[in-house]
């Protein structure tokens, strides 16, 4: 006998989509990166978190992360450090034997108009936003090479993709994740290694709560899909992106922007 979809749905057991994957997420104590990291664990995944310290948010998460998997763990590292990741890297092999995807999400904001922005401001965006991801695919790479596997998530914005005004710093940064993406993917597509970028738009964060209304309005005019994304928008690409659902998807840019950069 034919079984209807209600019986289907009622027997069927809940596949988590990274269950005995090990993920690591930087910069992951708030905002989108806390959200991805809840989503991983929340679909099987030991998550790995990093942060440039502990702090009663990262103890939370730690806490939320832990009821779901003790296995998961918090490492402190300034991730636009080389030898602190490098060192990183060795710990959470040791520790784990391997982590089989990574999220880039490490980043930071100092807004100005060029005519403004100080050297200083321009150096710290790009180290923290773009030296970052070089220090974690790098100190990586080796030991998912010996795995020939891995999936790689950077962490870029839709202004990388257009610019904005204001924002050099910030766009010239994430414009290069684009670029490093790309090539990295050419580089280790045939160890089976997959690195692709996602490009947020207008995501409700508490960054964005500072926006002025008017700005604020005006940008989700802009936007077809009429309203900011949330931080759980993210995380659902971002788990795509490190599940085996994505297994034949590398080298892309994927926009969450409802639109906005059509």
């Amino acid at each position: 006998m034919a079984l209807s979809i209600q019986q289907l749905t009622n027997n069927t057991v809940k596949m988590n989509l990274l269950e005995n994957k090990i993920a690591l997420i930087t910069g992951a104590a708030r905002g989108i990166g806390r959200r991805t990291a809840e989503l991983f664990a929340e679909e099987g995944a030991t998550v790995i978190v990093t942060d440039l310290k502990e702090t009663e948010s990262s103890i939370e998460l730690m806490k939320k992360l832990k009821d779901i998997n003790p296995n998961c763990a918090f490492y402190t590292a300034n991730a636009a450090d080389w030898e602190q990741t490098e060192a990183l890297a060795k710990t959470v092999i040791d520790t784990f034997g391997r982590v089989d995807a990574i999220v880039n999400n490490a980043g930071i904001t100092r807004d100005n108009l060029l005519l403004r922005m100080t050297p200083e401001d321009w150096d710290l965006v790009i180290q923290i936003n773009l030296r970052s991801v070089f220090n974690y695919c790098k100190a990586f790479i080796p030991y998912m090479m010996k795995k020939r596997s891995g999936s790689i998530i950077n962490t870029s914005s839709v202004v990388g993709v257009n610019g904005n005004g204001g924002q050099c710093n910030y766009s010239a940064a994430k414009a290069g994740i684009i670029g490093f993406t790309k090539s990295f993917a050419q580089e280790f597509g045939s160890r089976n290694i997959r690195c692709n970028a996602i490009a947020p738009g207008f995501i409700q964060t508490a960054m964005t709560d500072a926006i002025p209304d008017e700005a604020r309005k005006k940008w989700l005019d802009d936007i077809p899909m009429h309203r900011a994304g949330t931080e759980l928008d993210v995380a659902r690409v971002s788990l795509f992106l490190a599940s085996d659902l994505s297994e034949y998807v590398t080298g892309q840019v994927i926009c969450i922007d409802g639109g906005i950069s059509l």
